[in-house]
């Protein structure tokens, strides 16, 4: 599965636009893991613990998007984008992006 950010595959002609796809999450620290982070985040820098659970969020994500295209009969998604939003303790991590099939220019 080809994906980008661009509207265009360069290299390739879309030849069938199949419309949006996305895949979503929502996800939360637990509780030892959300202590550790409350504490460092006292001292300032990087929090390890959310970002390994953004990382493996947005690779989730990416996953369900690329089967939704899949399942579609799409090769390819353009125009993709991540969105994450906080939901009190919580955080909803969403892929998006339009489900296209592609074929190389000869």
């Amino acid at each position: 599965m080809i994906i980008v950010t661009t509207n265009d595959l360069p290299g390739y002609t879309i030849t069938k636009t199949l419309g949006e796809v996305m895949g979503l999450t929502v996800r939360a620290l637990n509780f030892g893991a959300g202590i550790t982070a409350s504490f460092r985040a006292i001292g300032g820098g990087e929090l390890p613990e959310y970002t390994r659970t953004m990382h493996d969020s947005r690779a989730e994500v990416m996953t369900r998007m690329a089967a939704e295209a899949e399942a579609r009969g799409g090769n390819a998604i353009a125009a993709m984008r991540f969105d994450a939003n906080a939901i009190g303790a919580y955080i909803e991590i969403c892929a998006y992006g339009t489900a296209v099939t592609v074929e190389p220019i000869s």
